[in-house]
Protein backbone atom coordinates (compact mmCIF):
# COMPACT_ATOMS: atom_id res chain seq x y z
CA UNK A 1 0.00 0.00 0.00
CA UNK A 2 1.47 3.40 -0.79
CA UNK A 3 1.95 6.37 1.57
CA UNK A 4 -1.14 7.84 -0.31
CA UNK A 5 -3.41 4.99 0.02
CA UNK A 6 -2.08 4.25 3.65
CA UNK A 7 -3.19 7.91 4.66
CA UNK A 8 -6.31 7.52 2.93
CA UNK A 9 -7.47 4.32 4.80
CA UNK A 10 -6.27 6.26 7.81
CA UNK A 11 -8.32 9.35 7.71
CA UNK A 12 -11.49 7.13 6.69
CA UNK A 13 -10.91 5.35 9.73
CA UNK A 14 -10.59 8.27 11.90
CA UNK A 15 -13.84 10.17 10.27
CA UNK A 16 -15.55 7.25 10.67
CA UNK A 17 -14.91 7.11 14.68
CA UNK A 18 -15.51 10.51 14.75
CA UNK A 19 -19.04 9.64 13.07
CA UNK A 20 -19.38 7.18 15.58
CA UNK A 21 -18.42 8.76 18.37
CA UNK A 22 -20.31 12.05 17.58
CA UNK A 23 -23.97 11.22 16.12
CA UNK A 24 -25.01 9.17 19.50
CA UNK A 25 -23.96 12.57 21.11
CA UNK A 26 -26.52 14.31 19.08
CA UNK A 27 -29.36 12.23 18.88
CA UNK A 28 -28.84 12.21 23.26
CA UNK A 29 -29.13 15.74 23.33
CA UNK A 30 -31.83 16.28 20.54
CA UNK A 31 -34.09 13.40 22.13
CA UNK A 32 -33.36 14.95 26.01
CA UNK A 33 -34.16 18.39 24.65
CA UNK A 34 -37.62 17.00 23.27
CA UNK A 35 -38.62 15.13 26.27
CA UNK A 36 -37.60 17.80 28.31
CA UNK A 37 -40.01 19.81 26.46
CA UNK A 38 -42.78 17.52 26.55
CA UNK A 39 -45.38 18.83 24.38
CA UNK A 40 -44.57 22.42 24.83
CA UNK A 41 -41.62 23.46 22.83
CA UNK A 42 -39.42 26.74 22.77
CA UNK A 43 -38.66 28.12 19.39
CA UNK A 44 -35.74 27.41 19.72
CA UNK A 45 -36.54 24.12 20.63
CA UNK A 46 -38.93 24.37 17.54
CA UNK A 47 -35.60 25.94 15.00
CA UNK A 48 -33.65 22.96 16.49
CA UNK A 49 -35.94 20.18 15.49
CA UNK A 50 -36.46 22.00 11.78
CA UNK A 51 -32.79 21.85 11.41
CA UNK A 52 -32.31 18.67 12.52
CA UNK A 53 -34.20 17.50 9.41
CA UNK A 54 -33.05 19.48 6.77
CA UNK A 55 -29.47 19.42 7.58
CA UNK A 56 -29.64 15.39 7.20
CA UNK A 57 -31.06 15.74 4.22
CA UNK A 58 -28.64 18.27 2.59
CA UNK A 59 -25.80 16.32 4.42
CA UNK A 60 -27.03 12.95 2.59
CA UNK A 61 -27.83 14.56 -0.62
CA UNK A 62 -24.01 16.25 -0.72
CA UNK A 63 -22.47 13.02 0.47
CA UNK A 64 -23.82 10.63 -2.04
CA UNK A 65 -23.30 13.40 -5.02
CA UNK A 66 -19.45 13.41 -3.69
CA UNK A 67 -19.46 9.33 -3.91
CA UNK A 68 -21.12 9.78 -7.41
CA UNK A 69 -18.84 12.00 -8.90
CA UNK A 70 -15.85 10.42 -7.21
CA UNK A 71 -17.20 7.05 -8.77
CA UNK A 72 -17.45 8.28 -12.23
CA UNK A 73 -14.26 10.02 -11.89
CA UNK A 74 -12.45 6.28 -10.94
CA UNK A 75 -14.49 4.60 -13.48
CA UNK A 76 -13.47 6.90 -16.70
CA UNK A 77 -9.71 6.43 -15.64
CA UNK A 78 -10.15 2.79 -14.81
CA UNK A 79 -11.80 2.63 -19.06
CA UNK A 80 -9.32 4.58 -20.31
CA UNK A 81 -7.06 2.25 -18.64
CA UNK A 82 -8.58 -0.44 -20.44
CA UNK A 83 -8.80 0.89 -23.71
CA UNK A 84 -5.14 2.03 -23.56
CA UNK A 85 -4.29 -1.92 -22.68
CA UNK A 86 -6.95 -3.07 -25.40
CA UNK A 87 -5.51 -0.78 -28.30
CA UNK A 88 -2.06 -0.65 -27.48
CA UNK A 89 -0.40 -3.77 -25.53
CA UNK A 90 2.50 -2.65 -26.48
CA UNK A 91 2.47 -0.50 -23.87
CA UNK A 92 2.15 -2.00 -20.48
CA UNK A 93 0.08 0.94 -18.15
CA UNK A 94 0.78 -0.96 -14.94
CA UNK A 95 -2.43 -3.71 -15.59
CA UNK A 96 -0.92 -6.60 -13.05
CA UNK A 97 -3.69 -8.28 -11.31
CA UNK A 98 -1.84 -6.55 -8.01
CA UNK A 99 -1.80 -3.15 -9.64
CA UNK A 100 -5.46 -2.89 -10.52
CA UNK A 101 -6.08 -4.86 -7.13
CA UNK A 102 -4.45 -1.71 -5.30
CA UNK A 103 -6.21 0.52 -7.42
CA UNK A 104 -9.54 -0.22 -7.15
CA UNK A 105 -8.96 -0.29 -3.39
CA UNK A 106 -7.52 2.99 -3.91
CA UNK A 107 -11.21 3.82 -5.94
CA UNK A 108 -13.15 2.55 -3.03
CA UNK A 109 -11.49 4.14 -0.22
CA UNK A 110 -11.55 7.58 -2.43
CA UNK A 111 -15.21 6.91 -2.76
CA UNK A 112 -15.99 6.22 0.53
CA UNK A 113 -13.92 9.42 2.26
CA UNK A 114 -15.51 12.02 -0.14
CA UNK A 115 -19.29 10.67 0.89
CA UNK A 116 -17.92 10.41 4.49
CA UNK A 117 -17.12 14.59 4.17
CA UNK A 118 -20.25 16.25 4.89
CA UNK A 119 -22.12 13.68 6.72
CA UNK A 120 -19.01 13.86 9.19
CA UNK A 121 -18.58 17.87 8.70
CA UNK A 122 -22.21 18.19 9.95
CA UNK A 123 -22.42 15.78 12.93
CA UNK A 124 -18.83 16.48 14.22
CA UNK A 125 -20.57 20.19 14.08
CA UNK A 126 -23.38 19.35 15.92
CA UNK A 127 -21.73 17.58 18.51
CA UNK A 128 -19.37 20.38 19.11
CA UNK A 129 -22.48 22.73 18.80
CA UNK A 130 -24.81 20.88 21.20
CA UNK A 131 -22.13 20.06 23.78
CA UNK A 132 -21.24 23.74 24.28
CA UNK A 133 -24.93 24.62 25.27
CA UNK A 134 -25.11 22.09 27.65
CA UNK A 135 -22.30 23.59 29.33
CA UNK A 136 -23.33 26.82 30.02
Amino acid sequence: MTSRNLHRTISLATKSTQLALAAPQVIAHRMSRIAMAGGNFADHDVQELARMGSEKQTAFIASWNAMALQALRHQNAFMLAWFQAAWMPWFRWGMSPTSVATKLQSAAVATLLSGMGPVHRTAVANARRLGSKRRR
